[in-house]
């Protein structure tokens, strides 16, 4: 059974009056969508609002999204200012991103570089990881290395260069690696809670107020697997 987030439950990881940083769970959705389910930004609003007594609306802004089934960093901005920046510093990538997956085909080498075209299917809301540019593709780059062997799968730490639409599930379903649990990129099973092992480690960015340097380390989900890597 998965537990989603609520004001009384948020994992915060980092907060300040320009920033709130936080730990996603698995099922969050980041933004609202068509299925009516309350976002991730509606519970940080309802946390603020209660910790610092907010009469009124509270301003959030959200800067970037992870997947549904995924977990872990994301950012939101309390203030426009922050808004404004985070959004030009995630937009020219002038952020370190770097997640763990968990795949159980290990991949040929130990670590690469994989480079690929993504094309996106807005009708099954997939993406699909090309060798060669097609037409309406967008060029995707990552880098891994596999951190951990573990019984039955392999634990991979992933440093993120573009930042495309399930990029990092399409890329490894390419090279015959996909994700414990995603379904949808080819992995037999899904898993129990409805997630997949794919997890926003750590981040790294310049304050946009402050201008200091950031590193946001986020723990990961607590299951057997997570907890052997």
């Amino acid at each position: 059974m998965k537990e989603l987030s609520t004001k009384n439950n948020l994992q915060v990881l980092h907060e300040d009056n320009h920033i709130i940083v936080v730990n996603k769970r698995v099922g969050d959705i980041v933004q609202g969508d068509k299925t009516g389910d309350k976002p991730l930004s509606e519970v940080v609003k309802e946390y603020i609002k209660d910790k610092y007594n907010k009469p009124g609306e509270v301003f959030l802004g959200v800067v970037h999204r992870l997947d549904r089934p995924t977990t872990g960093i994301v950012v939101f901005a309390r203030t426009s200012k922050a808004l404004t920046r985070l959004n030009d510093l995630f937009k020219n990538r002038e952020t370190q991103k770097t997640y763990w997956a968990v795949v159980k085909n290990k991949p040929s080498q130990n670590e690469a570089k994989l480079l690929h075209y993504i094309k996106r299917n807005e009708k099954n809301n997939t993406s699909k990881a090309h060798i060669k540019e097609v037409p309406d593709s967008k060029m995707a780059s990552l880098d891994y290395r596999v951190i951990k062997e573990l019984n039955n799968y392999f634990a991979l730490e992933i440093n993120l260069h573009t930042g495309r639409h399930h990029q990092i599930r399409a890329q490894l379903a390419a090279i015959g690696s996909p994700i414990k649990g995603d379904l949808k990129y080819g992995f037999d099973r899904s898993n129990p809670n409805g997630g997949i092992h794919l997890h926003a480690r750590k981040l790294v960015f310049v304050h946009p107020v402050s201008k200091e340097t950031l590193t946001i380390v986020a723990t990961v989900p607590n299951d057997v697997i997570w907890n052997a890597v």
